[in-house]
């Protein structure tokens, strides 16, 4: 059995987290951390656990942690999560960490992106990207796995055999991103406030996302060349989920046949990538591990579209799929649908 810690395990995603390892066989969830001195119990915070989890949450005492643990999930926030990551790592457990702050390729970008200074910069640049689609090699024999951003996570699997084969521009990209709610956090914000939000659909940090990087390093890695992402996320009246839009320019004359074909090939042994014919929705895949995609022909332009769940392959959901790979598990273990 693996004894599993969860910093920061007060929010949406570190919930999502505990009910799929909670039926996961190889797994026991020993300690919860977060900043409250009450000490609450998990089920004050998260009541859909009651009768599942009995457990106390605390506060993060790193060296003990790391004693108690065999792996650490964090989902403290950027630069918070690489302070504590560092020094968890350093003990010999491993980490799957749900921040940003080893998914970039240079501290340089990072600190453009993110405006502080980067606390473990030796190791940034060489954490694998929790992607087992792309980089299952490297995950598996890493001390610490970068979990990917929810939004750059179907662009990124969908847009990565087109790059390779070289059918698309690599920098003339839009991605149009729907986004549910729940991605914001769990933390009260203005724009999530329900008067602001319900029955309205709004565009935000339009040309100066954070997750623009992170599409530009990943899929420059996987394809080996400079590319180029336009990233325009809207925020959506719903709790769940993410629908992109993802629109290309063909390098040649190719069908809607043909690139369908090539996901397929591509994919043909991934258990969470699903190619379709029709065009995906948000609750085709809600509480789910799948990515799906599907493509479009317009004229001399290429649409494709995916459809997750922001909180499962998006967060949490990939997050066990990379414990899965880094522990010799049966990778869909705990993420298959019932």
């Amino acid at each position: 059995m693996v004894r599993i810690g969860i910093l920061g395990a007060t929010g949406y995603t570190a919930q999502e987290l505990i009910q799929i390892l909670l039926r996961h066989p190889h797994a026991e969830i020993v300690a919860l951390t977060s900043r409250a001195e009450d000490h609450p119990h998990v089920t004050e915070v998260h009541p859909q656990l009651t009768g599942r989890l009995d457990l106390q949450f605390e506060q993060l005492d790193t060296p003990k942690l790391a004693e108690r643990c065999d792996c650490v999930f964090s989902c403290l926030p950027h630069a918070a999560s690489a302070s504590i990551v560092k020094q968890v790592v350093d003990t010999g457990t491993r980490v799957v960490d749900f921040s940003a702050d080893y998914r970039l390729g240079d501290v340089a970008t990072y600190t453009q992106w993110y405006g502080n200074e980067h606390p473990d910069p030796d190791r940034v640049g060489h954490v694998p990207y929790g992607m087992p689609e792309l980089f299952r090699a490297d995950i598996a024999t890493a001390a610490l796995v970068a979990n990917p951003g929810c939004n750059p996570t179907g662009p990124i699997l969908a847009l990565t055999p087109l790059l390779q084969h070289q059918i698309v521009e690599p920098t003339r990209i839009v991605v149009d991103a729907k986004c549910g709610v729940s991605g914001a956090g769990r933390n009260p914000k203005l724009v999530t406030h329900f008067p602001e939000c319900n029955e309205s659909v709004t565009a935000y940090n339009v040309g100066h996302h954070r997750h623009t990087p992170e599409f530009n390093h990943v899929l420059g890695t996987v394809s080996r060349q400079a590319v180029q992402v336009g990233f325009v996320p809207h925020l959506v009246p719903m709790d769940r989920g993410i629908l992109t839009a993802i629109y290309l320019t063909p390098t040649k004359q190719v069908s809607q046949d043909e690139v369908l074909s090539l996901l397929r090939q591509h994919y043909a042994d991934e258990p969470f990538i699903r190619v379709v014919e029709h065009l995906p929705a948000t609750k085709h895949v809600t509480h789910t591990n799948y990515v799906d995609i599907t493509v479009r022909m317009m004229e001399d332009q290429m649409v494709v579209l995916t459809a997750i769940d922001n909180l499962v392959k998006g967060a949490s959901g990939a997050a066990v799929q990379n414990f899965n790979v880094m522990f010799g598990f049966d990778e869909t273990t705990a993420l298959l649908p019932a």
